[in-house]
């Protein structure tokens, strides 16, 4: 069985989202109603973490920040078969590595690196856990997007660390352009330069985005138990979406695309 779920596993592409959070337990409340999650604490050894299930499958984590400073945020974990790797390439293409890799009972190996715009980014090694077994899907983690201060650097970087292609396409008058990531030909992740508007003290960071059926109606909902609206539902060329702030302080967005025929 394990040799069927490790064919799922890509290596290179978003693999994981976790959430780091201030308060784990509201966060897991929070979440559980906004999106139907069944949240499963682990044991002892798991310090905290809990894991979000759809139908029985594992979607996403919630834990405690690592430091009472830390903010809540949402993280990206790419896949690979060699955290150890990894690392040694982060460093060597002016990454810096934060926590070098180390194992995670026995699920994993992960590390987390800080990109050269200042984003911070995970890697996942799978070992009895292969990371999201649903994708794309209503309440299931949609998107991965990179909004960097100095995107050209970021993108040299993840182009030299994990092999990613790019397409670049305009967003519109004064809006810059949009960086489509590819891996063999498949778009799996975004990024773009920082709005000028952010507040300076906002570093770079990446924003997960959870699969919505109907963006207005979640994003209603997410605002309704307790989220700070960041941008109303709102159509792009791909579909439509919109960003939030979770009672935590966590961002995150809501995507919807068209069904693929």
């Amino acid at each position: 069985m394990a040799d069927a779920k490790t064919k799922t596993f890509v290596a290179n592409a978003p693999a994981w989202v976790d959430l780091s959070s201030t308060d784990a337990a509201a966060s897991r409340d929070y979440y559980s109603k906004l999106f139907g999650w069944n949240v499963e604490l682990g044991g002892t050894d798991a310090g905290g973490y809990a894991l979000a299930k759809i139908g029985g499958k594992d979607v996403a984590g919630i834990g405690p920040t690592q430091s009472p400073q830390g903010p809540s945020a949402w993280m990206v974990y790419i896949g690979t078969r060699d955290a150890d790797a990894v690392a040694k390439k982060v460093e060597a293409e002016g990454g810096k590595v934060i926590a070098p890799p180390f194992d995670v009972l026995k699920s994993g190996r992960m590390a987390v690196f800080q990109d050269p715009s200042g984003a911070f980014i995970s890697a996942w090694q799978p070992n009895e856990m292969i990371g999201a077994e649903v994708t794309g899907k209503e309440g299931s983690y949609a998107w991965a997007e990179l909004n960097a201060r100095g995107i050209d650097k970021a993108k040299a970087f993840y182009g030299r660390v994990f092999g990613w292609g790019e397409k670049v396409s305009p967003m519109g008058e004064g809006q810059g352009d949009y960086t489509e990531f590819k891996l063999e030909g498949q778009s799996i992740a975004g990024g773009m330069e920082m709005n000028e508007m952010v507040p300076k003290e906002v570093p770079s960071y990446w924003m997960v985005y959870f699969g919505a059926d109907n963006v207005d109606k979640t994003h209603k909902k997410a605002v309704d138990l307790g989220a700070k609206e960041v941008l109303p539902p709102q159509d792009f060329p791909g579909g439509r979406f919109s960003i939030l702030s979770d009672p935590q302080g966590a961002a995150f967005g809501l995507l919807s695309l068209p069904q693929q025929s």
